[in-house]
């Protein structure tokens, strides 16, 4: 019997806008406050530390809503947890024990509640970059990844994945995976611990038999599938047979996968470049009588995935039969 969890990432559309489900009186949750470089360089970390702990407090809430709601898979946005990260570190906060303390409890609750909290780390954490400084900025955001979830206590495996890009070829897909390989190694534990790698949505990028032969042959990361971006990168490879691919560089971990669908063809927009993600998903995922945690890359979020279930609660229930 299948058992494919679904997830969704980062914001939460009820706690982020209350008032459009009929509750006049919450706040506004959000785990992403932020400012402009000009505002940190004005107010320097006692109004980062102030952002982060806000940040801390409301993932916190989402993580809670997440669980009573049986949302037992969910992405943490940990890029927006701690504004302009890259200039300071989480211990230069004067927040900094408040903060490690609600992270505490939120990794105890997630352990007690046996749920699942990945992350996926932006676009320019590029490994694969020739310019010294891109990867030594790569290799401090991604530290502050790891470190975030080993203060929460999270398994140092990639049940809690720390999901990225190789970022680009470069004009050459075999150099652009060595250099990602060779600079895998400057990460700390934390990281490669966790860290997994997923296909591209161009076909000059990075499909799922290339980063097989390319990255996982020689460094073991797992492959997280992309159904949507496999769409435009197959490597002359089926669904079926992609993913059973990616499945197979995942050991004795549940696989992720993620699934998005085509905003152009959600929006009957020929405009909108076919890769950008619709609002809902529509169709059923077809996972191949494969055991895998599903993450929803839509844009409304966790009303996606109960808009999805509802559509295709006939199927689950074959499923279990």
């Amino acid at each position: 019997m299948l058992n494919n969890n679904f997830g969704y990432a980062c914001k939460n559309i009820h706690l982020s806008n209350p008032e459009d489900f009929g509750d006049k009186y919450s706040r506004s949750i959000k785990s992403n406050r932020s400012m402009i470089k000009e505002t940190f360089l004005n107010k320097g970390l006692k109004y980062a530390s102030k952002l982060s702990l806000d940040n801390c407090k409301d993932l916190f809430r989402i993580i809670k809503w997440n669980k009573i709601n049986n949302f037992n898979f969910y992405r943490i946005s940990t890029d927006d947890l701690f504004p302009w990260i890259s200039e300071y570190d989480l211990k230069d906060l004067p927040d900094s024990n408040q903060i490690c303390d609600i992270l505490k409890k939120i990794g105890d609750y997630v352990s007690i509640n046996n749920m699942r909290i990945t992350s996926h780390p932006g676009p320019y954490n590029v490994l694969a970059s020739g310019k010294k400084e891109v990867v030594t900025k790569s290799l401090k955001n991604l530290s502050v990844h790891g470190e975030i979830f080993d203060i929460m206590g999270l398994s140092r495996t990639t049940y809690n994945k720390i999901n990225i890009h190789i970022g680009c070829a470069f004009g050459n897909k075999n150099d652009a995976m060595k250099r990602f390989c060779d600079n895998f190694y400057l990460l700390p534990e934390s990281v490669t611990s966790r860290l997994t790698v997923e296909n591209d949505d161009k076909s000059s990028m990075f499909s799922v038999v290339d980063l097989y032969n390319g990255i996982y042959s020689y460094i073991g990361i797992p492959i997280v599938f992309d159904y949507h971006h496999h769409k435009f990168c197959g490597g002359g490879l089926s669904e079926n047979d992609a993913l059973d691919i990616a499945v197979s560089t995942w050991g004795n971990i549940k696989p992720v996968v993620h699934y998005s669908e085509s905003r152009n063809i959600e929006k009957k927009d020929n405009s909108i470049k076919p890769q950008a993600h619709s609002d809902y998903i529509y169709n059923y995922i077809n996972t191949y009588n494969h055991n895998v945690d599903i993450m929803i890359e839509a844009k409304q979020k966790e009303l996606a995935v109960q808009k999805y279930l509802n559509i295709h609660k006939s199927s689950f229930k074959n499923e279990k039969n």
